[in-house]
């Protein structure tokens, strides 16, 4: 997977006053932007939970910084809804009260958030959903492949258990949030992966936290007996974490481990060999893809050579989308992906604790 920033056409028009006010010395667009560095516009973006790392870490950082090489006048409204439905419904709100012209959100729950972004539409607002497909006259979608990412997770998963990979194997699988769409798009991908291969003797939700997916496991321990668990699938890496843990103190094997989003934790699991794969969705390009179609939006201008696809919301809603391609990490190509993108530096991955681990990897 090419995981190149999403190129911006270039354009020397004069930007409308309607979209995001004019320059006062008339600047005109660069080959790098699609905005003239002197107009205006305030954006939001909406950000679901600080639990998962990708979001603060990444996200928000390459948002922004797209934004201001696109529009060097605009600004950018931020939020986190700290995995609260409620809290981010009040932060669209707030948000319209700002006189934001594009609202990106990445929802925490997207059915609840339907009747705030309907208000924000209401208002003049045009809403982005970012990663998850939100409910409600949406105005674009950018994310991943998202039933991609679940069949990549559930060959990872079969690759991993090899010869073991029977019928009667008994596999662990522990889903992300129901409130979630993206949970219900993995779900699907892993289950065309891996029905009629293994045994799917337990399925839970671990709610995309690593305390209940550790609980789950821990349930699915005593109910099938830990010497008759072949592997886990873990939607995540967060609850992959939590799943680690567990089995390392109930005495078990280093079993397929599943994840997602490759985090940093995650890839030294990978390198540690206490977790088998994770699922690289490049945040850079989607947080790029996102903060252009939010410029273009706000200067009221054509999205359809980004937004090339069509996906349908959960309200029936069909969206202009933009999907991504994932790529599955194991230990064999974190040099190539990971590394190579410079998502993470060798020295971040092979702290002291992995040193020995990471040399025999050849990462050293």
């Amino acid at each position: 997977m090419r995981r190149a920033a999403v190129a911006v056409i270039a354009t020397t028009m004069a930007v409308s006053m309607a979209a995001c006010g004019k320059a006062g010395d008339d600047k005109k667009s660069d080959s790098s932007s699609s905005s003239a560095g002197g107009t205006t516009a305030k954006i939001g973006l909406l950000l679901p939970d600080s639990v998962t790392t990708r979001y603060e870490k990444f996200d928000k950082p390459y948002f922004e910084a797209k934004v201001k090489e696109l529009c060097s006048g605009c600004t950018v409204e931020y939020n986190n809804a700290n995995a609260s439905a409620a809290t981010q419904a009040q932060q669209v709100s707030s948000m319209i009260t700002k006189g934001v012209k594009v609202i990106v959100v990445s929802a925490q729950d997207s059915a609840a958030i339907k009747s705030s972004i309907q208000q924000a539409v209401d208002k003049g607002i045009k809403v982005v959903a970012y990663d998850r497909l939100a409910q409600g006259p949406v105005s674009a979608y950018v994310s991943f492949d998202n039933v991609q990412v679940g069949k990549l997770q559930g060959e990872a998963l079969l690759t991993s258990l090899g010869s073991k990979a029977t019928k009667s194997s008994k596999i662990v699988m522990i889903n992300g949030d129901d409130a979630d769409p993206n949970a219900a798009q993995f779900k699907k991908g892993a289950h065309e992966a891996l029905d009629g291969k293994v045994d799917i003797a337990y399925e839970q939700s671990g709610l995309w936290k690593d305390s209940v997916a550790g609980q789950k496991m821990s349930a699915a321990i005593t109910q099938l007996g830990a010497k008759n668990i072949a592997g886990v699938y873990s939607a995540n890496d967060g609850m992959a974490g939590g799943i680690a843990t567990v089995l390392k103190g109930a005495k078990i094997g280093s079993i397929p481990l599943t994840g997602q989003d490759a985090e940093l934790a995650g890839i030294q699991r990978i390198v540690a060999g206490t977790q088998s794969s994770t699922v690289y969705k490049a945040f850079k390009p989607e947080a790029e893809a996102a903060a252009t179609l939010a410029v273009d939006l706000a200067q009221n201008k054509s999205i359809s050579s980004l937004a090339t696809t069509t996906q349908t919301s959960g309200s029936g809603n069909k969206v202009p989308s933009q999907l991504l391609t994932p790529v599955s990490v194991t230990k064999a190509n974190i040099k190539d992906t990971v590394i190579k993108d410079g998502l993470y530096t060798v020295a971040q991955i092979c702290t002291a604790d992995y040193a020995a681990a990471c040399k025999a990897a050849g990462l050293q």
